[in-house]
C-alpha cells in the first residue's frame, strides 16, 4: 500500500514504528530501575535514517523507488548507556529523564499521526471533487 501513495506514507510508516520502539525502550528501562548493575537503553534512527534518504534522493536511476527502498532498508540503532552511573548498584536509569523521553515521544508519535491522517483528509477531498 506504501508505494500507492508515495515515499510520505511509507516514511511516515517507518518513523511511527521507530517511535513505538523507542517507547518500548523508554518504558524497559523504567521496569528495570531496581535492577542491580542494568544500564539504560535508548534507540536512535534519525541519523541513519536522513542519510539514506540524502543518499537515495542523489540516484539518477528512478529515485523514487531508491528513496522506497532506502527508507525501507533503514534500522533503527538500539545502544546502551554505559559510562554513567550514579548508584551504588550499577543502575544508570533516571526515571525523570526516562518519563520526559515517554512523554516526547508520545507527542511526537501523535503529530505524525495527526499530520498523517490530515494529508489522508484532503486527499479524500480532492478525490470527491472528481
Amino acid at each position: 500500500m506504501s508505494q500507492i501513495y508515495g515515499n510520505g506514507v511509507a516514511l511516515t510508516e517507518k518513523v511511527l514504528d521507530y517511535l513505538w520502539q523507542r517507547q518500548t525502550v523508554s518504558l524497559n528501562n523504567i521496569a528495570n530501575v531496581d535492577t542491580p548493575g542494568f544500564k539504560s537503553q535508548y534507540i536512535t534512527f534519525e541519523d541513519e535514517l536522513k542519510k539514506r534518504v540524502e543518499d537515495a534522493n542523489k540516484a539518477k536511476k528512478s529515485p523514487r523507488r531508491t528513496v522506497y527502498r532506502a527508507i525501507n532498508n533503514t534500522r533503527s540503532r538500539l545502544n546502551t548507556t554505559w559510562n554513567e552511573s550514579s548508584r551504588l548498584d550499577g543502575n544508570n536509569v533516571d526515571v525523570d529523564q526516562e518519563q520526559v523521553e515517554i512523554v516526547r515521544t508520545a507527542y511526537e508519535y501523535q503529530h505524525i499521526l495527526n499530520s498523517f491522517n490530515n494529508d489522508i483528509t484532503r486527499l479524500r477531498s480532492a478525490a470527491k471533487t472528481f
